[in-house]
């Protein structure tokens, strides 16, 4: 079912496109050689490139180049071979040359595809309009002083990918799962960490809407939102707002806006710039850039196996379902901590163990896949042990958790607690044996037909035996005694 906005004067189709602005792993800037790591003490990671001291010519990096092919790749897109940088003329207080260096005419990556899954099962192919390269401005601090604003350069010159969809999404959920997804695929790539929180990718959101059919009206970029459930919250917002100047006969006029999260509103910002407000022309510090096609083919053949088709071979290799292989690879750390814990094993039971056991102690203790407290080796122990019968399920789960408390391999936690479970024939008989005695007149009903109470039965068999009865022996031997009984 499409994602409509019922106005006053009826329904209203959303039309969105998403800039991605992903920061690119690498240890030095894209034109010059100053460090990029994150939280370093502000104006320490600066060279005189980045802050453009006259003379200072700029140099490309090897690597972000590289990075960005990567990421051109594995958006399955079309590798230009020849690219260009050009100058884009503005004005900020910490974009020290007055120009950012990026690439307008002729970016390095061009027209591309996303599939994205959605709540329903359903997926859709997202276009990617380009991927350009260009380099970060700094950042402005206002709450430092009272009166005066500080300049941190430390982030000016710092390689980003700029990714450009299509206007093919259609609502706030399929713009976030757009969003998700593309983070999933950059961090497979090992190109951008995707840590919104920190400012490595943010997006920036263009909206408009129609009536159902209608030829599309004029956008408002949202600029600079920082997180997925922002970006969904964003669109919301702004299509309502678009819609409340529609049909009160307004037009609504081309801007960049803001999202203000605490009102769950957008306000303007400035009037929209197009390309000649830039003045764009050709970096002349830069050549253009051509690629090798032996070395374009080289990194295409170190790419990673990504999501999608680890997700069609999670399904194909370990017969999982749809959605349990797509919760499984959205992170390539789980994706690999699932298939070390399933290798050999109940693939199934693995990813249950997984999603729900490990994820809930994840969540519960605050880490992440990467300092699980129970490895993967650890947790595919603990499924041997089941597979042989040593413990049953319930004790599995004790296990498990002691196994998150201290962090013991679960073999030493079963013998240390004696959680054995007891598959001796002659010990189920006699439980058996005390519970039937001991509940008379509820065999006597079982007898009469009251055959649910067999759940009963087996429940008090596995309490006097602690738990530790293997339960396909206990229903064997109850159903073996009630029969007695009965005849």
């Amino acid at each position: 079912m499409s994602y409509t906005i019922e106005g006053s004067t009826g329904s209203w189709e959303v039309v969105i496109g998403l800039e991605v602005h992903a920061q690119v792993i690498s240890r030095a800037k894209l034109f010059s050689g100053a460090a990029t790591d994150f939280g370093a003490a502000p104006n320490t990671q600066v060279s005189f490139v980045d802050a453009a001291f006259p003379g200072m010519l700029p140099v490309i990096n090897r690597e972000c180049v590289a990075q960005a092919v990567r990421t051109g790749l594995g958006l399955a897109a079309h590798i230009n071979m020849v690219s260009r940088f050009d100058r884009k003329n503005y004005f900020y207080a910490d974009l020290p040359a007055g120009y950012q260096i990026s690439q307008y005419a002729h970016p390095i990556v061009g027209a591309g595809t996303i599939e994205i899954e959605l709540a329903d099962g359903s997926t859709r192919a997202i276009g990617v309009t380009r991927l350009h390269l260009e380099q970060d401005a700094g950042k402005s601090l206002h709450d430092q002083h009272p009166s005066l604003s500080y300049i941190d350069l430390n982030r000016a010159g710092v390689a980003l990918m700029e990714i450009v969809s299509e206007p093919d999404l259609r609502s706030p959920e399929e713009a976030g799962a757009y969003l998700r997804k593309l983070r999933t695929i950059l961090r497979y790539l090992g190109t951008c960490d995707g840590n919104m929180e920190e400012g490595s990718m943010r997006a920036d959101v263009n909206v408009s809407v129609r009536p159902h059919g209608a030829p599309f009206r004029t956008r408002c970029e949202v600029k600079n939102v920082n997180s997925v459930r922002f970006v969904m919250q964003a669109i919301e917002a702004e299509a309502r707002r678009q819609i409340e100047v529609w049909e009160a006969g307004g037009t609504v006029e081309q801007e960049t806006r803001l999202f203000d999260a605490a009102r769950g509103s957008t306000r303007s910002m400035r009037s929209k710039e197009d390309a000649h407000d830039y003045r764009y022309f050709p970096d002349p510090d830069l050549l253009p850039l051509v690629l090798d096609e032996a070395w374009v083919a080289e990194l295409e053949a170190g790419l990673p196996e990504l999501p999608d088709a680890r997700r069609r071979r999670f399904i194909a290799q370990y017969g999982l379902p749809a959605y349990d292989s797509g919760v499984l690879v959205a992170e390539q750390a789980t994706a690999d901590y699932y298939e070390t814990v399933a290798k050999g094993r109940d693939a199934k039971l693995a990813a249950n163990y997984v999603m729900g056991d490990l994820f809930a102690a994840l969540n519960r203790t605050g880490r992440g896949i990467g300092d699980s407290p129970v490895s993967a080796d650890a947790l595919g122990a603990l499924l041997d042990l089941l597979a042989d019968a040593t413990i049953n399920g319930r004790i599995a789960k004790e296990v498990f958790e002691a196994m998150v408390e201290t962090g013991e391999h679960p073999a030493a936690i079963v013998d240390r607690q004696g959680l054995r479970q007891v598959t001796d024939a002659g010990a189920i008989d006699a439980a058996v044996e005390r519970v039937l005695a001991a509940n008379a007149d509820k065999v006597g009903e079982y007898r009469g037909g009251r055959e649910k109470l067999f759940g009963f039965f087996v429940g008090q068999v596995m309490k006097a035996m602690a738990g530790k009865g293997n339960p396909g022996l206990v229903n064997a031997a109850l159903r073996k005694h009630l029969g007695e009984t009965g005849e």
